[in-house]
């Protein structure tokens, strides 16, 4: 079954507090939510600077998997993570063994995104009432390591091995509680799994709660660690993972290429700081852009196919439009799912061409998982 999950945004290349006093109207009132950080951990860039520089420069993160013995799986491959240290995130190292990489991953970018938003809740000098920041970061697996860990212990040497902190490293939702402990963030938390849509599900919801006047600012995304021996097992087995170019990994993703077969699993997270702009502005901080809209649908097709006709996806970009007051022809740019897989990257750009129609034709597509890979809960 396919969730889709739209969300829009609006970019101006002199987006400035001025501009703002153009009003947009929304289903819950005028305030607009802007974004004012920027947090990512990536198999091509553990900082947003050499993220974005490498998926501009077309840098890929795929490689052989060297993090279990994949010699028995049909793919081999994956965008694994690599250089990164988790003690540089957490306020006690002890937090390290009590939680799932996924967590890891998630604390990183949140603490990244805060920096790169001037917002510490914990120093002295915070004048940002934490009660009304918020966390939402979802995750489709959630602590799949520590879970097939757990499973040994319990198979190989009874209950007594396994460790008291497996419940909550499993949970797809600890990712969220995590963060607000180690950043001090008290406003609404929880966690979303939607699969391939979680991210932008959170962003999505993050804007509702915003506009909706329950905090001034979230920090909302999603984070993965999903490179594990069942993830593969089950992907392989169900036939979704490209297993042509396992001599060839930097090439095996390749969405709406005819040479696609089938997506190239990988791992990180994304975190963005969200904030009212009434409250951005108070504080003096910079504005990449607004997120203007959010939408969501469900196919009710196939518990992994998505509809053929791309209905769902059309009504979900057209109800994101419909909430951010952006016609169609105005679209410029679109960050597709783009998975590298046969059904979706065509009944994705079937979806699009319903949507925008001889617009379509002028817009620019592209997906950066041919150099990230798919990160699945964290893809946004």
């Amino acid at each position: 079954m396919n969730i889709n999950i739209i969300n829009s945004f609006y970019f101006n290349n002199k987006y400035n507090h001025k501009l703002f006093k153009m009003s947009l109207q929304s289903q819950y009132n005028n305030e607009k939510i802007v974004v004012t950080g920027l947090g990512v951990i990536s198999p091509v860039g553990l900082t947003v600077p050499v993220f974005f520089d490498n998926i501009c420069n077309g840098v890929s993160g795929i490689s052989s998997i060297k993090r279990f013995d994949s010699n028995p799986f049909k793919c081999q491959i994956g965008g694994e993570i690599n250089g990164f240290d988790p003690k540089s995130y957490y306020k006690s190292k002890k937090k390290i063994k009590q939680n799932d990489l996924y967590c890891h991953y998630a604390v990183a970018a949140s603490h990244l995104a805060l920096q790169d938003a001037n917002i510490d809740l914990l120093s002295e000098s915070n004048t940002i009432d934490s009660t009304r920041v918020g966390v939402i970061i979802g995750s489709a697996f959630g602590g799949m390591d520590s879970f097939e860990k757990a499973v040994l212990d319990l198979s190989q040497n009874g209950p007594s091995a396994v460790g008291p902190y497996t419940i909550p490293m499993i949970l797809g939702n600890t990712a969220a509680g995590i963060v607000a402990m180690e950043t001090g963030a008290k406003g609404p938390n929880f966690g979303v799994q939607t699969a391939c849509a979680t991210a932008t599900h959170a962003l999505g919801e993050a804007l509702r709660l915003l506009r909706n006047g329950d905090a001034d600012v979230f920090l909302a995304g999603g984070s993965e660690a999903p490179l594990t021996p069942l993830s593969f097992a089950g992907f392989c087995n169900l036939m979704a993972m490209n297993t042509n170019f396992n001599d060839n990994p930097t090439k095996a993703s390749r969405p709406f290429d005819n040479k696609r077969g089938g997506f190239v699993m990988s791992e990180g997270a994304g975190v963005l700081v969200l904030e009212t702009l009434s409250h951005a502005v108070k504080r003096g901080a910079k504005v990449y852009c607004e997120l203007a809209g959010y939408g969501a649908s469900c196919d009710a097709y196939h518990i992994t196919s998505p509809d053929p006709q791309g209905d769902g996806l059309r009504r979900a970009i057209l109800a994101s439009l419909r909430d951010g007051n952006i016609r169609p022809d105005e679209v410029q740019y679109v960050n597709a799912h783009g998975t590298s897989t046969k059904k979706n990257d065509l009944f994705e750009t079937i979806a699009y061409k319903e949507t925008f129609g001889e617009h379509a034709k002028k817009l620019r597509i592209s997906s950066i998982k041919g150099v990230t890979g798919h990160s699945l809960g964290a893809a946004g």
